[in-house]
């Protein structure tokens, strides 16, 4: 007998399987930081401080004791104490020292070296911070400030900032010298260079040098000289962007007028703070 061909079976029209739900994220908010980066912006302390202030269990967020260093606030409307003691944004301060030879640019020295917080003892410098460094033998133009936007935006080589410095060296400078500084000296694996580097005057046996950076890796200038086997004399920070030394005593502090402060935000990008 001959079978009847099987009729085929339907193909069922089967909606694709849909995906999971997925919870909303979170409405974004420029305020909205991790609690160790609230009690920073806020002036109380630095990220590091902060850390271990919340594992001790010594930060509270809305009356709760927060012991998680990456728990997020929201710094418009969440409510910070530290040991029960309410934390609030403090008013910014910018300060510049003329630092002199010989401090070491931290808040406490194990060795017990005097450091540049010595000259700050007529301000209250519990919150501030030195924008970037200079090391012991080094002087000049060092800032300090508890706006930690405005400092990490005029250390970030992204923005170009320049800092501008008087060098003394042990040696008769030429043109080559000087043109091996600007196309970049490589020393241990970096790129050591200068935006611009020019001759101020010289003497019978040293030269003065003007040399500015657009970043600042650890003693910069100072390597970049020793790999053309010359020795620095002294090596004095004399501007920051459009911000100059000027007149200012050797260990001596002032506060940033509006001026000077508007135009170093200007040259970093920052908006300016509004109240």
């Amino acid at each position: 007998m001959n079978e009847k061909p099987r009729r085929p079976k339907p193909t069922l029209n089967r909606r694709p399987t849909a995906a999971p739900a997925r919870k909303p994220a979170p409405p974004s908010t420029a305020k909205r930081v991790t609690l160790p980066r609230a009690l920073s912006k806020l002036g109380f302390c630095s990220r590091t401080q902060a850390e271990e202030l919340i594992r001790a269990g010594q930060v509270s967020v809305d009356g709760r004791t927060v012991t998680d260093i990456e728990a997020w606030i929201d710094l418009d409307t969440a409510k910070l104490a530290v040991d029960g003691k309410p934390v609030a944004a403090e008013a910014p301060v910018y300060l510049m020292l003329n630092k002199p030879r010989g401090l070491v640019t931290t808040r406490h020295d194990p060795q017990g070296r005097p450091t540049v917080f010595d000259c700050l003892k007529d301000f209250d410098h519990t919150h501030l911070s030195p924008v970037g460094r200079l090391d012991k033998a080094s002087e000049g133009l060092l800032l300090f400030t508890n706006d930690t936007q405005f400092a990490n935006a005029l250390l970030d080589p992204e923005t170009h900032v320049p800092k501008t410095y008087h060098v003394q060296i042990d040696t008769l400078v030429d043109d080559a010298m000087l043109k091996s500084m600007t196309r970049g000296i490589e020393q241990d694996g970096e790129t050591l260079k200068a935006r611009r580097a020019i001759k101020l005057r010289e003497g019978e046996k040293n030269s003065w040098l003007e040399i500015e950076l657009d970043e600042g890796k650890n003693r910069h200038i100072r390597r970049m000289l020793e790999v053309l086997n010359i020795t620095t004399l002294r090596l004095i920070r004399v501007a920051i962007g459009t911000l100059v030394l000027g007149d200012l005593e050797k260990g001596a502090v002032r506060a940033l007028s509006d001026a000077e402060l508007g135009d170093l935000r200007l040259q970093a990008s920052i908006r300016p703070i509004t109240r």
